[in-house]
């Protein structure tokens, strides 16, 4: 399967809030203290365009949006950055998309932080082996406060 990451711009934003939506349907995670209820869930492209974040779009041969993710700012802490709402359409998932998407975004976050914090749901069981894959170990308690407080799942890794 052939497709391209790059970083998003702003016809991208209402692709990405799609795909996230529709993911968090499919995982029943759509309702309060998920994504789903983020007040800039439609504004990617201003919101990860300054310095330390950044969000990247995978696009498949019709130059279609399918999958994104992103690293963000942790404010109270200096050296730790967030793996943001990195989502996938179901019929993209097993071909490399998710891969790449996260070698781009680690990538990224090296320049910037020593480590990289995430939260995830409990059913969401392909993601988290997806994660241990690239050495997140989990952690029991929140590093911050996030407004995802129904995320009950939560790892870092050493970048």
């Amino acid at each position: 399967m052939n497709f391209t990451i790059r970083e998003i711009s702003s016809q991208d934003n209402k692709q990405v809030e799609n795909i996230i939506r529709t993911c968090l349907i499919e995982f029943g995670a759509n309702h309060e203290g998920t994504a789903w209820a983020d007040k800039d869930l439609g504004r990617f492209s201003e919101i990860y365009n300054t310095v330390g974040n950044k969000y990247f779009v995978a696009l498949n041969e019709k130059g279609e949006v399918i999958a994104g993710a992103g690293i963000g700012k942790i404010p109270e802490l200096d050296d730790v950055c967030e793996l943001q709402k990195m989502y996938c359409l179901k019929e993209y998932r097993g071909k490399g998309v998710a891969n790449k998407l996260m070698e781009t975004a680690l990538e990224y976050a090296k320049k910037y932080y020593k480590r990289c914090y995430l939260e995830t749901l409990e059913n969401m069981s392909a993601a988290r082996i997806f994660y241990e894959k690239y050495g997140f170990e989990r952690v029991f308690e929140p590093i911050t406060k996030t407004e995802h407080f129904e995320c009950d799942v939560r790892y870092i890794k050493n970048l």
